[in-house]
């Protein structure tokens, strides 16, 4: 606008600011900028209270005014910016060295993501509106884009883990305790059948449980 001797309005809205003129007479801008998810902020404070969760950082590429604007916004701990992909890696490299044998979730969707989804300990990548490469790089996807859905695969994940230790604990208790029946002479054969074929049965019951997710809300 200068160069062509037009005068502009200066704006402090953040993002990529477009000046239009017309017939060299200013007529406005555009901004354009990143909207924030609709459930960003009451997934974010879900996961604050969540016990596990010590701090939620943000790396982006984008610049320090917009990156600040939404970090602040969203009540994020810490925020880097203006990052390349290798940039993403360095910082969860340290992040990971910092947690003290904790564990690192990434949450990304996007293509330059990729690198370090793969790099945390477990990646989350939004399956709506992620790349192919982000997807594949992920352990977790979210089909739904939803971030306060983290919460819920959190409490699946813990819930999965709890009922496979109790089904571990039963199988082997059963059967050790008719291999001890056995070696007394104690036992039958319907014992035995129980020990394989019951255990297996009532494993799978126990992990049917876990279809239920509607009330882990």
């Amino acid at each position: 606008m200068e160069k062509i001797g037009i005068e502009y309005e200066e704006t402090e809205e953040v993002g990529t600011v477009i000046h239009i003129a017309i017939e060299n007479i200013y007529a406005g801008n555009i901004i354009i900028a990143d909207e924030i998810k609709e459930d960003a902020r009451k997934g974010i404070e879900i996961l604050k209270k969540q016990s596990g969760i010590r701090k939620i950082i943000m790396l982006t590429g984008d610049l320090k005014n917009i990156a600040e604007k939404i970090g602040n916004n969203l009540s994020i701990d810490e925020i880097y910016y203006e990052l390349l992909p290798e940039n993403k890696v360095e910082k969860v490299e340290k992040i990971i060295k910092n947690t003290n044998n904790g564990t690192v979730i990434f949450v990304g969707d996007g293509i330059n993501d990729a690198p370090v989804l793969a790099r945390a300990d477990i990646g989350i990548a939004m399956g709506g509106i992620g790349s192919d490469a982000a997807i594949e790089a992920a352990d977790v996807i979210i089909m739904t884009d939803e971030i306060s859905k983290i919460e819920k695969a959190i409490k699946i994940s813990k819930k999965t883990l709890k009922i496979a230790k109790q089904n571990i604990v039963f199988a082997i208790t059963v059967k050790v305790l008719v291999l001890i029946l056995s070696v007394l002479g104690l036992s039958n054969m319907w014992q035995a059948v129980f020990a394989d074929v019951g255990v297996t049965v009532i494993a799978i019951i126990n992990a049917l449980r876990n279809l239920n997710t509607k009330k882990m809300s």
